[in-house]
């Protein structure tokens, strides 16, 4: 008997807990319910939105041999995708919020990096949301213009890349997710 309590002791205290507090949830599984009006703010917000939601179930369940995975020699490995997704969402943030306090300069596996990806998506799309004003798109250090059809583009496209590249891994994208709808369907 007491053996057995000792083994469920150290079973519990080395299996790994895969329940997040809701103050670790991640950004986009889900695409928030539209609002009744729209404005210019929550448009962009709404398109930041669809890139952190196709970000989020492009990434979700990736494994090692996944992000290693590289279909030419001339081509990205899915790790390397995902670190230029992450420069973008930095690019985003800095040049929409004047944001130029870096995270820590160390390397970040890659569930932190997924994370901070999204978590950069978030602050932005908050930031269009939450804005009492029309946002100032003179105010960025680039004409935003040249946001939404760089990085916000490019991050986009990039998706479909880590997709495509998990899908080759033997990985499939999670069927159930409706990018038209922006969630899991039922």
């Amino acid at each position: 008997m007491m053996n057995r309590l000792i083994l469920i002791f150290v079973l519990l205290l080395t299996t790994p807990s895969f329940s997040q507090n809701d103050s670790e949830a991640l950004p986009f599984s889900k695409i928030e319910a539209y609002p009744e009006t729209y404005n210019s703010n929550l448009i962009v917000a709404r398109m930041v939105d669809g890139l952190g939601f196709r970000y989020y179930w492009a990434t979700e369940g990736l494994r090692a041999i996944d992000l290693a995975y590289k279909p030419s020699e001339s081509g990205r490995t899915s790790q390397e995708t995902i670190d230029h997704i992450y420069g973008l969402s930095r690019f985003i943030r800095n040049s929409v919020l004047e944001h130029n306090k870096d995270e820590n300069k160390s390397e970040l596996d890659f569930a932190e990096k997924r994370k901070q990806t999204l978590l950069n998506l978030k602050v932005v799309s908050d930031a269009f949301k939450n804005s009492k004003e029309t946002f100032k798109f003179e105010a960025t250090s680039v004409p935003f213009w040249n946001i939404i059809n760089g990085p916000i583009s490019d991050a986009l496209w990039h998706c479909g890349q880590v997709v495509m590249l998990r899908r080759a891994s033997g990985n499939p994208f999670n069927s159930k997710v409706s990018v038209f709808q922006g969630k899991l369907r039922e």
